[in-house]
């Protein structure tokens, strides 16, 4: 596997203009694989609170993003996880979030942290299969390929940053990390930031690699202690991949 800057169609039409419809996870699809994750979870008092949230905001007229929550768990089944990426939460302006991590939907101005993701990209040869000018932000290939693109929380209202923060999100994919964390083979995790790698404790080193930098956002991205522009993530992941 190879990290790439070649653009991406994103498979289909834009999410512009798309928001969530509804609390219902039956309509958020998932990979067979995750089901015994994400099924217990949404049965529980847990999940059960967090759907009574999303219907109550959905009701006093709340736009949430993205309309599919669960689209990394979706696109990513949990044997094919080579890598991690672990984000926060969700973009909060409207037509922004696709459901991957640092992902925008295809013909999205590409944000400031994933920017400095693709700078970073562009200074690591060994990286890439193809370098030049980008044109969209979507990850879904990459996605496709094996890269977890996980946000820990899940929803996000519209200009409301972490506005669903603790509400339940963070029990699921905490799951879903242990869940890649105790699966057979080894796996890369990327930490960017203190928020990723405060779950550092739910993952067995001693099976998997940790790679750990500052977030790229452009607040910290080239500050100590390990600033992400110069990390070499991407270089020592696909070194690592290339040896299995």
């Amino acid at each position: 596997m190879q990290f790439s800057l070649l653009p991406d169609d994103g498979g289909g039409p834009a999410f512009a203009n798309s928001q969530l419809q509804s609390a219902d996870p039956g309509r958020w699809p998932v990979h067979p694989s995750w089901q015994a994750v994400t099924d217990p979870f949404f049965s529980g008092a847990v999940g059960q609170g967090l759907l009574a949230f999303l219907r109550q905001r959905l009701a006093a007229g709340a736009v949430i993003f993205p309309p599919q929550p669960m689209r990394a768990l979706e696109l990513t089944p949990l044997k094919s996880v080579r890598v991690v990426i672990l984000g926060q939460d969700p973009y909060h302006g409207r037509g922004q979030a696709e459901g991957l991590a640092f992902s925008v939907a295809p013909g999205v101005a590409v944000p400031p942290s994933l920017r400095n993701i693709f700078k970073e990209l562009a200074r690591e040869p060994l990286a890439l299969d193809s370098c030049f000018l980008m044109t969209q932000g979507s990850l879904l290939s990459w996605a496709s390929r094996g890269v977890l693109l996980l946000n820990t929380c899940l929803t996000v209202e519209e200009g409301k940053p972490a506005s669903h923060a603790r509400r339940g999100w963070e029990t699921l994919t905490d799951a879903a990390i242990s869940a890649v964390s105790g699966a057979p083979g080894r796996v890369i995790f990327m930490l960017w930031g203190a928020h990723a790698q405060s779950k550092r404790t739910l993952i067995d080193e001693t099976r998997h690699t940790v790679l750990c930098a500052n977030h790229p956002s452009p607040l910290s991205a080239l500050r100590p202690p390990v600033p992400f522009i110069g990390c070499g993530h991407f270089s020592e992941a696909n070194r690592i991949l290339s040896e299995e």
